[in-house]
């Protein structure tokens, strides 16, 4: 969940709690069952807004471990192939030294 439908969630339900609690408290009833009303409509909006935070951590760890598991596999890759390019070098290394050896063992003749 990007943080901007985050952002608009959050607003959608802040604004639907206070239309909510402003329905309840011009409502014709009494005092107690208007507090009532706005206790339950306020133990539903906790109950939402904590589903969707569970369900955008879930969301979050999923992406992440994903991420993770993307990265590591770019990371043994890359050292794969710096390994064979190593041994590349290496080699390339080890025929220009005896190239250098043979050339000066000619001119030390």
């Amino acid at each position: 969940m990007t943080n901007d439908s985050g952002n608009v969630l959050l607003a959608l339900l802040t604004g639907a709690a206070i239309g909510a609690g402003f329905g309840i408290l011009y409502a014709p009833d009494k005092g107690t069952k208007t507090r009532k009303k706005i206790k339950e409509k306020a133990l539903e909006t906790k109950h939402e807004i904590s589903e969707r935070v569970s369900h955008a951590k879930e969301e979050l760890t999923k992406t992440a471990n994903e991420k993770k598991v993307e990265f590591e596999q770019k990371l043994e890759d890359t050292i794969s192939n710096m390994s064979y390019k190593a041994d590349d070098i290496i080699a390339s290394l080890e025929r220009k030294l005896e190239e250098m050896k043979e050339k000066n063992a000619q001119l030390q003749k």
